[in-house]
């Protein structure tokens, strides 16, 4: 393959081992082999690309909006490559002390107004979505926003780059907060690494 994605499921073992509060050592276990399942599985989607060769768009079977090979392999890697990138972007997003410092710390002070500001409004997108929520950086305003997403592979936004990933999926967090996902915002909240947080923002 001209690419394959590296499972860095024992880096976020070792990493987040003991420093993440009540989300529990047992449950990043269980979380990141589905991290790992994604990693497979783009691999094999890749690999089935490359096997495909060059596509003839003039044939449908292999070319169709409706549903054809190229399709299917395509929208699939998106979802399945998304379940990579967001689930590397949350386990590099915790394993901290929560203290928010450095630039983030004033990007935060400045558009949101202050940290429990921005607090608030992660833990009420947590709350709102289904699947995802990102705090991105947007190159155009040059604001943070904290965005939502249902799945891996919805509501991307061009130009804005996410900084920290909160994964607000039951098993996240059900092993140890059972229904109680505002009770694990805060948590996920109170052991973010913000070190991490602040090497993703863009270079101004």
């Amino acid at each position: 393959m001209a690419y394959k994605y590296a499972n860095r499921q024992e880096e976020f073992l070792a990493k987040l081992k003991g420093k993440t509060g009540k989300i529990s050592d047992k449950t990043h276990e269980e979380h990141l082999k589905l991290y790992t399942g994604y990693v497979n599985k783009s691999n094999a989607i890749l690999e089935l690309i490359e096997k495909l060769g060059t596509p003839d768009p003039a044939d449908p079977a292999v070319a169709n909006q409706i549903y054809s090979t190229v399709r299917n392999y395509k929208v699939d890697f998106t979802f399945a490559l998304g379940g990579v990138k967001n689930h590397e972007l949350y386990f590099s997003s915790l394993g901290g002390d929560g203290k928010v410092s450095g630039k983030i710390a004033e990007l935060i002070d400045r558009d949101f107004g202050s940290f429990d500001n921005y607090k608030k409004d992660l833990k009420a997108t947590g709350i709102a979505a289904r699947g995802w929520v990102w705090t991105g950086y947007d190159s155009q305003t040059g604001k943070l926003f904290n965005y939502i997403g249902d799945a891996q592979n919805t509501y991307p936004v061009w130009g804005v780059t996410p900084v920290l990933a909160l994964d607000v999926y039951e098993h996240a967090y059900y092993a140890d907060f059972f229904t109680a996902r505002a009770g694990y915002i805060d948590e996920f909240i109170n052991h973010i690494d913000w070190t991490a947080v602040n090497a993703l923002l863009p270079k101004a």
